[in-house]
């Protein structure tokens, strides 16, 4: 590995985007720790193109029974995680996670002693397998006396929940997504010590998203620089490093088959895609005739299409009630050859919905 094509194909190839041989969500979610999902739709979609004839009903079943849940981890956002792993992941990074929201918190005149009480009341409603929409426990932090106020003061209120792993995700009522306790969603959820904990996230990240930069891994994971570097020394000699462009690359040292050629393979990505967002630098996945400036300014209100594992286009999806309209958006022109090869990924992703597709080039 020399070049960036390498580095490519391996990224690609560990996060499941060229070979999966898994038929469940719920795996792949677990080989790749947590994935972004503030995209609910988008989350989804990851999941399904990295799985072997998935369907977006299956992994919406797998929320449901609570087999994926949906929190805030990490950087401060929305993660898919597994049951097994969402304890010791907050535990590991609820702390900066806190200490980066503390300007929020105090912007919206929360503190300790209101958290505890939140937390409380919370829980308390919740209890008994109760999952409830945000408005209906809004009702409930009105009542118990403390001021939920405008959607961001209640949003900080369950944020800090989430990390205090008090609540998690809840099956959706509808289209609206509800809270439950996650020491009921999730009451074998593993617990590590500190230093396990940080040697279990750094191998697992450098194992499916390798090769990546210890910069990379800081900005995945919301750690700290500091606490990435430690991370990579417990692991030791489970990883390996080398020099690529006077860059300094770590990756896993366990050796699996690569899938062969990626010449034409076209990827319709969806937003926050850990094919992207897992790294600092995302260079790599940039078409030579763009800069990651460039490409973010086009994508602002669509998602990546890739081809070779490089960004040549966005996307649109539109839902209706039999078909999904496919809107695609090619930065560059492409080949019959490649445009072949973005229909077949359209195609998959309308199978994925159950829906037949209806596709639109926009040039």
């Amino acid at each position: 590995m020399t070049h960036t094509p390498e580095i490519r194909h391996q990224r690609l190839h560990k996060q499941h985007l060229l070979a999966s041989s898994s038929k469940d969500p719920v795996a792949v979610l677990k080989s790749l720790v947590a994935i972004q999902a503030q995209d609910y739709y988008g989350a989804k979609w990851a999941l399904g193109q990295r799985t072997v004839d998935c369907s977006d009903d299956a992994v919406e079943q797998a929320f449901a029974d609570g087999r994926i849940l949906r929190l805030h981890l990490l950087r401060p956002t929305w993660h898919f995680v597994t049951p097994e792993d969402v304890r010791w992941l907050l535990e590991l990074t609820a702390p900066q996670v806190n200490h980066v929201s503390s300007y929020y918190y105090r912007k919206s005149e929360l503190d300790h002693a209101v958290f505890k009480k939140t937390n409380s009341v919370l829980a308390k409603t919740l209890e008994g397998g109760k999952q409830l929409t945000r408005g209906e426990l809004r009702l409930a932090i009105k009542r118990a006396g403390v001021e939920p106020g405008d959607s961001v003061r209640l949003g900080h209120i369950m944020f800090r929940a989430e990390l205090d792993a008090v609540v998690c995700s809840g099956a959706r009522k509808g289209n609206q997504f509800t809270y439950a306790l996650l020491d009921e969603r999730a009451p074998n959820g593993r617990t590590l010590q500190p230093d396990e904990a940080l040697a279990e996230l750094t191998e697992r990240y450098f194992k499916t998203r390798g090769p990546a930069t210890i910069q990379d891994y800081a900005w995945w994971s919301g750690l700290t620089t500091s606490q990435a570097k430690r991370g990579v020394e417990i692991v030791g000699t489970q990883l390996k490093k080398e020099v690529i462009d006077e860059e300094m690359y770590w990756t896993s040292r366990t050796k699996k088959k690569m899938a062969g050629d990626i010449n034409r393979r076209a990827h319709l990505l969806p937003p926050y895609d850990e094919y992207f967002i897992s790294y600092k630098d995302r260079g790599a996945a940039i078409h030579p005739n763009f800069t990651q400036k460039t490409i973010a300014a086009r994508l602002v209100f669509d998602a990546p299409l890739t081809l070779d594992g490089q960004v040549v286009g966005g996307w649109k999806r539109i839902f209706g009630k039999d078909a999904v309209t496919i809107q695609l958006k090619p930065f560059t022109k492409l080949t019959k050859a490649d445009r072949d090869a973005v229909m077949v990924t359209a195609r998959k992703y309308a199978s994925f919905l159950g829906k037949d597709d209806r596709v639109e080039w926009l040039v």
